[in-house]
């Protein structure tokens, strides 16, 4: 299965839960590679060059949080979690927020070792 295709099922199962597409977290190699259809997968996402490829998702929770959901694009599902309390600022939020990114990292280089 390609990329473009597990990020397309990856969506599509977020999606019918609720959660809507933030960011696409990708490697330049893989960014260059779906190019041609990256509006087509992605939409409107907000696409970061990163040493990972994982797609931002986010919702609201109970409570008045806001829930996001750092998902790497393969097929072997591995995600991270985060609620966010209301009253969190914008770079409190991104500190948790570049936090998993260093975490989801983390455990895709451990996977191709």
């Amino acid at each position: 299965m390609s990329q473009a295709e597990i990020a397309r099922d990856i969506i599509a199962q977020y999606a019918r839960h609720g959660w809507k597409l933030e960011r696409v977290l990708m490697r330049s190699a893989t960014h260059a590679e779906l190019e041609s259809v990256f509006t087509e997968v992605f939409g409107a996402a907000v696409f970061v060059e990163s040493e990972v490829d994982a797609l931002w998702f986010a919702r609201p929770s109970h409570a008045q949080r806001e829930a996001w959901e750092l998902r790497l694009i393969s097929e072997q599902p591995f995600a991270l979690f985060e609620a966010f309390e209301a009253d969190e600022n914008d770079e409190e939020r991104e500190d948790v927020r570049r936090e998993m990114v260093n975490r989801m990292r983390e455990h895709a280089h451990g996977q191709k070792s």
